[in-house]
């Protein structure tokens, strides 16, 4: 390659760059049929387009026509404007790689492979889980991150984008994998922050990693496809925060090491750190205080319960999706839990509070009934129902057919036939007055 004698000023590399750009999205296995060119008034190219300089134009014009000596473009000018004005190149393919390091930018095809390289050298840490039966042994499942890293794989041979890895940024995909691999030291829920700091020694470099981990999560995990991203970063053990477990009622809780946490004179709820929730090894009610236990979506809903229906009750608030030291406490409770009391779940009347349900029955207990999600509690409410879009509809159907909610189904039809959801926040409980006797709040 000869060398070429000068700098390429930025309207020059930004017509280059346009042209390198079809290049590489080319297939590389199939030839050419056309030339590759790009017109000028189709590029944002404000030197060359100045009326008040003409500097960068003639520049421009002298670092093209040079180009174009040594065999790398050839100039189209407009017609009466030979020498003055362009109006498009077209790139020569035969000397088109000698450009790449001249303008600093390696190719798609050596990023792609830096990144093969990558991925290949670390997918060893991410070895698919057997289960050892006698002499022999079985794959039970791959880690999730090998399937994450095997799809990029995958994108890279087929020429795709392997997405949101990315090609040009190596650092970037460097941190991402640190990432992925500093999972495996999660012991507990931990803070974002504090994983920042502990996995980078800096308590920001998480940030732009978080949303990245959450999509290949949701992607690859399995079953956190229609968490949210926090949901789905929650479920690997991290949190913006420290959280707590909101409780009320006669609770019992026996920690790691014998420690017995009663919570009955809590009011009107303890919040229980989650750290703690997850370390129970047994969690029971007072039956002899209570007749029902019901898990409720919302923090809002799970005080209006609590105020006007708190009398005989044990609560749980949810917060939503479920999280693993919420779904921990509620197996070791089913655990404890006489046939004869009721464990009720109040959610939404929509897609989300639906699938809580069906979470909770798949993952937890069938035992899990609905409450005050019924198609009389979506009439009496009717004025506060609002309408279903499109995606409400789809989604609806879907759970027609799933057979942990099978009970559910004629709920679901009335909804789908009324096309209308309905927020537990706008059902009016039936005490018009809290339950007499109730406990003064003490503190937490």
């Amino acid at each position: 390659m000869s060398a070429i004698p000068f700098n390429p000023i930025p309207d020059v590399a930004a017509i280059l760059n346009a042209l390198l750009d079809i290049y590489e999205r080319h297939d590389p296995t199939r030839p050419f049929t056309r030339a590759i060119s790009v017109h000028l008034d189709e590029l944002d190219l404000p030197g060359y387009i100045s009326q008040l300089d003409p500097a960068p134009r003639q520049t421009a014009n002298e670092q093209l026509r040079m180009l174009e000596q040594r065999s790398f473009v050839r100039l189209t000018w407009l017609p009466g404007e030979a020498g003055h004005l362009l109006s498009a190149v077209t790139l020569l393919l035969e000397r088109a790689a000698e450009l790449f390091p001249w303008l600093g930018r390696p190719p798609v095809a050596a990023q792609a492979a830096a990144l093969r390289d990558l991925l290949l050298g670390e997918r060893f840490r991410f070895a698919a889980q057997t289960l050892e039966v006698g002499e022999t042994s079985r794959v039970l499942h791959d880690d999730w991150r090998l399937l994450a890293l095997d799809h990029a794989l995958a994108q890279l041979r087929a020429g795709k984008s392997p997405a949101p890895f990315l090609l040009a940024d190596p650092g970037f995909n460097r941190d991402l994998l640190a990432a992925l691999v500093a999972l495996d030291t999660l012991r507990e829920e931990t803070p974002y922050r504090v994983f920042s700091v502990r996995t980078f020694n800096d308590s920001k470099a998480f940030e732009p990693l978080k949303a990245v981990l959450a999509t290949l999560a949701r992607r690859h995990g399995p079953g956190w496809g229609e968490l949210t991203p926090v949901e789905t970063l929650r479920e690997l053990g991290l949190t913006p925060n420290p959280t707590h477990v909101f409780l009320y009622g006669p609770w019992r809780l026996v920690g790691a090491s014998g420690q017995i946490v009663s919570l009955g004179g809590f009011y009107p709820a303890a919040g229980v750190p989650s750290v703690m929730i997850a370390g129970v090894q047994r969690a029971e009610v007072d039956i002899t205080a209570m007749q029902r236990v019901v898990c409720v979506e919302n923090l809002a809903s799970f005080y209006e319960l609590i105020r006007y229906e708190g009398e005989g009750l044990a609560a749980l608030c949810l917060w939503g999706n479920p999280a693993p030291a919420v779904r921990h406490l509620l197996a070791r409770l089913v655990e404890t839990l006489p046939a004869g009391i009721p464990l009720q779940v109040w959610a939404d009347m929509d897609y989300g509070g639906l699938n809580i349900l069906a979470q909770l029955r798949k993952l937890i207990s069938p035992r899990f009934l609905p409450y005050r999600m019924d198609a009389a509690t979506l009439e009496a409410h009717i004025r506060w129902a609002r309408p279903l879009t499109e995606n409400d509809r789809r989604l609806l159907a879907r759970l027609q057919g799933y057979a942990s909610l099978a009970d559910l189904r004629p709920v679901i039809e009335h909804m789908l036939e009324r096309e209308l959801k309905l927020e537990q926040e706008a059902v009016q409980l039936a005490n018009a007055q809290p339950p007499c006797g109730s406990a003064q709040p003490t503190p937490v």
